[in-house]
């Protein structure tokens, strides 16, 4: 695993019919919006804002991802 995940801010995750997140108040979902992402191994990390933890789900589980283009900034390697 590793030790620093990609984060993607402001996403969007829409998952498949019989999976769900937790939402900041506690209510499951199959789609959250305004959250951190992160793919890694598999899995897609999910920060939910106002929640204290991070969840992850096998990324057969996820239908759709929708986050904003990263800038050019973002997009170079760092050195």
């Amino acid at each position: 695993m590793n030790a620093r995940l990609n984060w993607r801010d402001d996403a969007v995750i829409e998952l498949v019919p019989g999976y769900t997140l937790t939402a900041a108040d506690g209510a499951q979902a199959e789609r959250l919006t305004g959250v951190r992402l992160a793919v890694e191994g598999g899995f897609v990390h999910v920060a939910v804002p106002g929640a204290d933890d991070i969840q992850a789900v096998s990324a057969p589980a996820v239908r759709r991802l929708v986050y904003p283009r990263p800038t050019p900034a973002d997009d170079r390697l760092d050195d």
